[in-house]
């Protein structure tokens, strides 16, 4: 006669530990609404609440979601404008500074937006956003494009019209 394996059973009990809860380390209108629950379950019934008081805090309450809604508005616009900046330099002559800090001048390829900062491939190697230091407009036929980047980090962009090769009308 076949016998099945017995599953052990997890214990509970006295001598486990209860789960525990990780302390939030912001305020949300949950929390806000509990706190403000407690108060009323808690308050003196000879000096009720005044109600001005309770719309105050309702009003409160209203305000810090509005300012939470708008911060995160606020993070997505500016990952908007990240991507759409990382998307124009392709093409462009792009300077950073190098882990020795010397100036490195390459032109860019192509953008990854696979972390929370684009990464911008000058030359073939991972370049973030943010530790682009200058960008000049790429001139076709000029090997020297982009090497006069200046060491206070302004970007300078050409106005594409000299030396482009490009005139008016006839293609």
């Amino acid at each position: 006669m076949p016998t099945d394996s017995v599953t052990p059973v997890a214990a509970t009990g006295m001598y486990t530990a209860p789960p525990t809860r990780a302390p939030k380390q912001t305020m949300d209108g949950e929390m806000f609404m509990h706190l403000l629950v407690t108060q009323l379950q808690n308050q003196d019934p000879s000096s009720p609440m005044d109600t001005n008081q309770m719309i105050s805090q309702s009003t409160q309450l209203a305000m810090m979601e509005s300012i939470a809604t708008m911060t995160t508005t606020s993070e997505e616009n500016f990952s908007l404008q990240m991507r759409g900046v990382a998307a124009a330099l392709v093409g462009q002559q792009v300077s950073y500074y190098g882990q020795d800090g010397s100036l490195i001048t390459g032109t860019a390829s192509s953008v990854s937006y696979a972390g929370p900062v684009p990464q911008v491939i000058v030359d073939g190697k991972e370049i973030p956003l943010d530790l682009v230091a200058g960008i000049n407009a790429a001139t076709p036929g000029d090997p020297g494009a982009g090497q006069g980047a200046d060491d206070a980090g302004a970007s300078s962009v050409g106005s594409g019209t000299e030396g482009s090769g490009t005139s008016g009308g006839a293609a």
